[in-house]
């Protein structure tokens, strides 16, 4: 079973005076240390500043593309884990260990795999063909 780790922060989110960056650095690199010798880690990353991305709205025709920041967001993503894990228990305690503070979330999502859809379907026998081509992660019954 595959999961995300979505870390979110409150938009208006202040940093402690005492924050010490290499500190949260060193704390997560731990982290990711202690996922990838556990086998669990198949990837993440951090997200830049809201103010680099942007929204595209499909309320209209044609989508509409909206600078970040974004007014109406109260947390904001800012940064994931995907782990493959037997459970979700062992997800959760996973995400339990994770270095983050007050102020903080991590949302835990469970991802589709391809196996979950219909397998008669072109374009489910297509995305195989996809991540064979693309090296990437091959479905794992969990």
């Amino acid at each position: 079973m595959r999961y995300m780790l979505i870390m979110r922060t409150p938009v208006e989110y202040d940093m402690p005076e005492d924050f010490d960056f290499t500190e949260v650095i060193n704390a997560m690199g731990a982290y990711n240390d202690s996922l990838i010798k556990a086998g669990v880690l198949l990837g993440g990353d951090g997200l830049a500043p809201a103010e680099e991305g942007f929204v595209v709205d499909f309320d209209s025709t044609p989508p509409v593309v909206t600078d970040g920041p974004y007014a109406e967001a109260k947390e904001l993503f800012t940064g994931f884990w995907t782990i493959q894990t037997s459970t979700k228990e062992e997800a959760a305690e996973w995400a339990k260990r994770c270095p983050l503070g007050p102020g903080t979330r991590l949302e835990v999502r469970l991802l589709t795999e391809v196996e979950d859809f219909d397998q008669s379907n072109e374009y489910v026998q297509k995305e195989y063909e996809r991540r064979e081509q693309l090296g990437t992660h091959k479905p794992v019954k969990g």
